[in-house]
């Protein structure tokens, strides 16, 4: 498969070049979300790793992405699927080395892809030498690098963990420290002239290595109210995230000032970039974080978190063009990634689910701005049931069981119809976590011999998308007119409307130019330029 996808090159996508500068490529691009552990094994030890994902670029070139970002690679103590670092500047055993990663970077840049790197700045693992150092001696430098509280019988304040329970854990000798995640995952205190000195390092180390810039995580915390005041109520998750009842622990003023000498830092290495996860309720607060002289980019979710209704999409769609706009920068776009459920699963599963990812697709990808795009979600993959007694993710036994946890999200990916899926070589260890037998029917292998497969929806997206300026880089509005959601993107005097059909009944539609991409076969034109629009469909329409 590897060997007949290196041949097939997208002649469309932007390469490398130094007249590309005025127009930045993150801006437009459309970026690949790599769950290193899921995507590929090279090894056979049924873990994903790096010269699995070496092997697998062509596939990634004949889809026809710009870059791709790699979940976190370093040494792990394994608590949060490697979200809990103890050594930022290494390669898991588990992955490969420094010199794999370098080799992976070299040969993506031949491809004309570019490598985005994971960085985890609000904690470390309590594997970390900082944080053993600090449980070992109070009064050393590396205690001043966490958040510890005196021994007393009630934890410092009613913080909670977004994985469950209390954000406060004691250490052996009685003190508390903070963790806004698992316990395995100490936050640090960026009030530390050293915390930010050591990132900065670390930020080099990568950017000498060639990777193009970082995702960053939690950008949205780091610093904590510094007298540890109650947040005004309990963590209580609103729709789009965070609000006032978080007030305490995340958002805080101070986090704005490390952007900035990280932009900086970027500012040294031409065509690097990053790109923040913002989860806040408020996307005017969302965009501030992607001002000139901040992260290029910050993560617009709410589409992946909106329900399946055209006033929820335009919504979304519009409050983020019109946020990002005031500080002039572009939206980054996210349907999928490897903290939500499947889109097909969320859009309500089977045939309808899929159908409605399908038109969900052509929507994101006809937006001004940049798109992530969650690996898997080009094969139409649903959420996995994953057995309890397999499950990894600390939400899941932090909550007792309530929250079924992440794990579906993350099954590996099914390269061929064997029973194995090509995820490792043959014969191989079990994988990492189990994969459902049915899934061998979204295999990379047999959806790229189906025309009609959601595979090549997506690449076909793709190359329109890169031939046509107004997908992807134009002015756009946005219209609603019922169950159906308009939006109609210009640019270079050319304009492209993407119409879609979120009710239940097909609609006429007027088409007033030519139909480019459809994400249902079933798209006809009738008499009047118009043409039927299925329920749950999507069309791309360049107009005359």
């Amino acid at each position: 498969m590897a060997a007949r996808l290196a041949t097939v090159r997208s002649s469309a996508r932007r390469q490398f070049a130094p007249e590309q500068a005025a127009s930045p490529w993150w801006r437009d691009a459309v970026v690949y979300q790599v769950y290193l552990r899921s995507f590929a094994d090279g090894n056979g030890d049924g873990i994903g790793d790096l010269a699995g994902l070496r092997a697998r670029l062509p596939y990634l070139n004949w889809l026809g992405v710009d870059a791709l970002w790699i979940n976190p690679h370093y040494p792990s103590g394994g608590a949060d699927g490697g979200y809990d670092i103890s050594d930022y500047r290494a390669v898991d055993p588990e992955y490969g080395d420094v010199s794999d990663l370098e080799a992976l970077v070299e040969d993506a840049r031949a491809l004309g892809l570019r490598v985005l790197l994971d960085v985890v700045p609000n904690h470390t693992s309590d594997q970390h030498p900082w944080f053993q150092a600090a449980l070992a001696d109070p009064d050393s430098p590396e205690a001043a690098r966490y958040h510890f509280a005196p021994a007393s019988e009630e934890p410092p304040n009613n913080w909670r963990s977004l994985f469950g329970g209390p954000a406060w854990s004691r250490t052996p000798d009685g003190r508390w420290y903070l963790h806004l995640f698992a316990p395995e995952q100490p936050d640090l205190n960026w009030r530390d002239p050293a915390v930010a000195e050591d990132f900065e390092r670390t930020l080099r180390f990568w950017l000498d290595r060639g990777v193009s810039g970082f995702r960053v995580d939690v950008a949205y915390g780091l610093f904590k109210d510094a007298d540890l005041r109650d947040n005004p109520g309990a963590y209580s998750p609103t729709l789009f995230g965070h609000g006032p009842e978080q007030a305490m622990t995340w958002n805080q003023p101070e986090v704005h000032d490390v952007w900035r000498r990280w932009r900086s830092v970027c500012d040294e290495y031409p065509d690097t970039m990053l790109v923040g996860e913002v989860c806040l309720a408020d996307p005017e607060e969302i965009a501030l974080y992607s001002r000139p002289d901040e992260l290029h980019q910050s993560f617009s979710f709410r589409l992946l978190k909106s329900g399946w209704s055209a006033e929820s999409f335009a919504d979304g769609v519009r409050s983020a063009l019109d946020a990002f706009g005031k500080v002039g920068a572009p939206v980054s776009w996210v349907l999928g990634n490897h903290d939500k459920d499947r889109q097909v699963t969320r859009f309500g599963g089977g045939e309808v689910g899929d159908a409605r990812a399908r038109a969900a697709a052509l929507l994101t990808l006809s937006l001004p701005g940049s798109a992530y795009i969650y690996a898997g979600d080009e094969l139409g993959l649903p959420q996995a049931s994953v057995p309890d007694e397999a499950k990894k993710d600390p939400i899941f036994f932090r909550s007792g069981g309530e929250r079924s946890g992440r794990d579906g999200c993350r099954v590996p990916m099914p390269w061929n119809a064997t029973p194995g899926v090509g995820f490792s070589p043959r014969g191989s260890a079990r994988p990492w976590l189990p994969i459902p037998a049915e899934w061998r029917r979204y295999a990379v292998s047999r959806q790229t011999r189906d025309d009609s497969s959601m595979l090549h929806l997506y690449r076909r997206a793709l190359a329109v998308r890169a031939e046509h300026p107004a997908l992807g880089s134009g002015e756009a509005t946005v219209s609603r007119r019922g169950d159906v959601l308009t939006v109609r993107s210009t640019a270079e005097g050319r304009s492209v409307r993407c119409v879609v059909n979120m009710g239940e009944h097909t609609v006429l539609v007027r088409t007033a130019g030519t139909v480019l991409l459809s994400s249902a076969p079933q798209v006809s034109h009738t008499s009047g330029r118009s043409l039927a629009l299925p329920a749950n469909t999507a069309v791309w329409i360049a107009e005359d």
